[in-house]
């Protein structure tokens, strides 16, 4: 297993710079700014349609008003991401350039979200900009404007073919000729390119897009696919990749389209079957995360006899339980453990196979509601669905399932542990300097001392305290803002609130924030320190062009 585990390390630089890819990044960031908008268009279908489970139903006209909500939030979410993917590809492209010519990334949004009017609409059918290709529909759509957009607006301000201006006129002004050459480039390509699909096909190019990659999303949400899109989710974060980061992006389009298609189905009285949906990613192959480790740490703390292991389960249970499982990730480690790889693997897999034998062949319905991946796993399942029953025996199964695939490996490191804690053999600190090679596990060290180890006396603790508060506030002199990131702001979450909380505890000027890497490029001229969480350490040279240029401290873990 070992050998295995580094031949599969050899191939980790190809997949770092994959995940690193410009273009996976904007997909993946044009999302995540666009969660406020999902996540309250969900809301209105909770409301309107979750009550009829207990057999209430919504008048007619009531049911109009809740879902006009959803029809012009979500039922936008195309033309919206339109504009957020341009703008984190802009910011991506602005790091290639002199920051005295950079790309002006309100043009290149306005222009994007134009360009896919162009593209998704059709006024011969349906008046145009209401056609259902505004919505999930027409994601694939937005990506083609989005690129298009912003590779001509880099080729227009590399190559200076702009309207220049006096040095007397305004910025402002001068800006708004500066962007009038691309900008009309840009609509001109895109509306070309409708011109000549609409010629040949006679149809739009959304419609077109989305025939040719049908044949894809159906293999997809196949036995074969979801094994492999779900598995790959586990392996690529086993060897120490941010898998999300390179498999969200590719199947971000399909995600949230069949949840629509889902609550499309289940409104006709039809049966919701597409199993590939954002809540099976959440709740059903990542249940507490990555590698499916909901159950992981409740058996690490009741089912080992190591103190060691009983302590990381401990400090693991209730993060892992929202989702947030890098406690439980780097302090055991499950991560680069050979012991764990046939588990941490397969479990999301096995984990999805239940779920689609359920829809398939039990016929319950899918995931119809989009919820924050950090509503845990069993309650994501349950309200996802709607409520129905056979949900509630789904997250049963799960869990059964998830503890049967995860003991025998656990009994067996646990025995390896506990052979190091009794002395019988020598403490192996190879997998141990592998992770930290990968990972920051200063934390989980500390976690896991603390709880394994007697405290000391109450006067040697006062000392110290007394001692490193001193020093503490001898070092910090004047108020330091940090700002944490991670891919969806909840690891980054733990690590700024505990930075808070010593800093209040030591009375020093520290104020720390969370967030989710690719929201980071407005506000980080605000803080002094910018730390990267182990999800988006692969960006640190990426990040580091725009920290440099602005003078700001960073790190990475």
């Amino acid at each position: 297993m070992k050998k295995l585990i580094a031949q599969i390390e050899k191939g980790k630089p190809f997949f770092e710079k994959l995940s690193r890819s410009i273009y996976l990044r904007a997909i993946r960031d044009g999302f995540i700014s666009a969660i406020p908008v999902i996540l309250f268009s969900s809301l209105f279908l909770l409301i309107a349609y979750v009550p009829n489970v207990f057999g209430f139903k919504w008048s007619k006209d009531m049911e109009m008003i809740l879902m006009k909500a959803y029809n012009y939030t979500m039922g936008l979410v195309a033309f919206l991401v339109a504009g957020t993917t341009a703008k984190s590809l802009t910011d991506s492209y602005n790091r290639k350039l002199e920051s005295t010519n950079q790309i002006n990334f309100i043009s290149t949004m306005l222009v994007s979200m134009c360009g896919f009017l162009f593209l998704a609409s059709d006024p011969a059918k349906d008046g145009g900009f209401l056609s259902a290709f505004m919505g999930t529909k027409g994601l694939l759509t937005t990506f083609l404007s989005a690129f298009i957009t912003v590779i001509i607006y880099y080729f227009c301000v590399k190559k200076n073919i702009t309207i220049k201006m006096p040095k007397e006129v305004p910025p402002n002004i001068s800006q708004v000729f500066k962007d009038i050459i691309p900008f009309s480039i840009v609509i001109l390509v895109l509306y070309a390119f409708d011109l000549i699909i609409h010629s040949t096909v006679k149809t739009n190019v959304a419609e077109e897009v989305l025939k040719v990659f049908e044949p894809l999303f159906t293999a997809a949400d196949g036995w074969i696919g979801v094994t492999i899109i779900f598995g790959a989710f586990a392996f690529f974060w086993f060897v120490g990749i941010h898998g999300p980061s390179i498999i969200e992006p590719a199947i971000a389009d399909i995600t949230y389209a069949n949840v629509e298609t889902n609550l499309k189905l289940l409104h006709t009285g039809e049966h919701a079957d597409k199993v590939i949906t954002s809540g099976t990613q959440m709740f059903i192959a990542t249940m507490g995360g990555t590698g499916a480790t909901l159950v992981v740490p409740f058996m690490f703390m009741w089912m080992t006899k190591s103190k060691r292991n009983k302590a990381i389960g401990r400090a693991s249970v209730v993060p892992t339980f929202f989702g947030v499982n890098e406690p439980i990730l780097f302090g055991a480690p499950l991560v680069l453990n050979p012991v764990f790889f046939i588990p941490f693997v397969l479990t999301p897999i096995v984990n999805v196979w239940i779920f689609k034998f359920f829809v398939d062949a039990l016929g319950m319905n899918s995931f119809s509601i989009n919820l924050p991946w950090t509503t845990p796993g069993p309650l994501g399942i349950i309200m996802g669905t709607q409520f129905v029953l056979l949900s509630f025996v789904l997250a049963i199964v799960l869990i059964i399932v998830d503890i049967i695939i995860y003991y025998p490996f656990l009994k067996v490191y646990d025995s390896e542990i506990l052979d190091e804690e009794e002395g019988r053999v020598e403490v192996d600190n190879d997998l141990k300097d592998k992770v930290a090679a990968n990972f920051d596990t200063k934390k989980a060290d500390a976690i896991i001392t603390n709880a394994s180890e007697s405290t000391a006396s109450e006067t040697h603790s006062s000392t110290v305290e007394t001692s490193t508060n001193t020093a503490t506030n001898d070092l910090i002199t004047e108020q330091i803002n940090v700002l944490v990131l991670c891919a969806g702001g909840g690891t980054s979450g733990l690590l700024a609130n505990a930075l808070n909380k010593v800093a209040k505890e030591y009375d020093v000027s520290v104020k720390a924030a969370a967030g989710g890497y690719g929201s980071h490029v407005d506000i980080m001229k605000e803080y002094q320190l910018i730390i990267l969480a182990p999800q988006v350490a692969s960006n640190y040279e990426d990040i580091k062009q725009d920290t440099d240029k602005l003078g700001i401290k960073l790190v990475k873990t």
